[in-house]
């Protein structure tokens, strides 16, 4: 039964979070975190009944477990991705499962491994949150980025090759944006993290390598197959974004 938590602090616009995940003990303690951090929350205690209370209740992201019944979370995620770029943050059973899941073009936007600190997922959906609404376009415009055949717009957060828009996550954006902005420079893993989070917030480099994959996957089906390079032992920087 999808269900609602009431418990919101003043917030001026309340947030919203679907919860998805078999287990009522840890839907209720996460909607009991999110609350606290001041995010209205729903749940759903499967992918089917996840993916129609999307569509009637139009949340902001979703906190969706990988291991469920009638729809796993992998699925869940796809058919998501296929409607849109709604920002997902999985639960993971095993961390080891991190790169299939992050590495196979489904665009989580973060993940966190079980067992977990309920502070820890309401602290980085907040993040994720707060990347997302700067979406909506800031008073004073950005120009647009160009390199090679790359160009990216950050009013409108959109990227293209060659004229082509690429399909990105928030997060792939928001790399891909570092990247342009210095195209000259080796960003490393934890310089990417903090230009993305902030300084000091927890995420895997394995995280940041999963996103530049994705990147790499949806440039490339376009032509763009030199679009960020890897310097070994050193991070990444932008390509000569010609093609090839």
């Amino acid at each position: 039964m999808l269900t609602q938590s009431l418990h919101t602090p003043n917030m001026s616009p309340m947030r919203s979070v679907l919860i998805v995940d078999d287990d009522p003990h840890i839907r209720e303690l996460l909607a009991f975190a999110l609350a606290k951090a001041g995010f209205s929350s729903r749940e759903a205690g499967d992918g089917e009944e996840a993916l129609a209370a999307i569509e009637r209740v139009k949340p902001d992201l979703v906190v969706l477990d990988i291991n469920m019944p009638k729809l796993d979370g992998l699925e869940v995620c796809r058919r998501i991705r296929a409607r849109g770029d709604l920002p997902i943050l999985f639960l993971s059973s095993r961390d080891d499962e991190i790169d299939r899941v992050l590495g196979i073009e489904l665009g989580a936007d973060d993940y966190v491994v079980k067992p977990f600190s309920p502070r820890e997922v309401a602290a980085r959906v907040g993040a994720i949150l707060r990347r997302s609404a700067t979406q909506t376009p800031a008073p004073a415009a950005e120009a647009p980025l160009s390199h090679g055949r790359l160009k990216i717009d950050p009013d409108s957060w959109t990227a293209y090759w060659d004229g082509a828009e690429a399909a990105l996550t928030v997060t792939e954006f928001g790399i891909l944006k570092i990247l342009i902005t210095a195209p000259a420079r080796v960003f490393s893993r934890d310089a990417i993290i903090d230009r993305l989070h902030g300084p000091g917030f927890a995420v895997t480099d394995r995280t940041i390598d999963s996103h530049v994959r994705n990147l790499r996957a949806k440039l490339g089906a376009l032509g763009g197959g030199d679009v960020i390079e890897t310097r070994p032992g050193v991070g990444y920087r932008l390509g000569v974004c010609l093609g090839g």
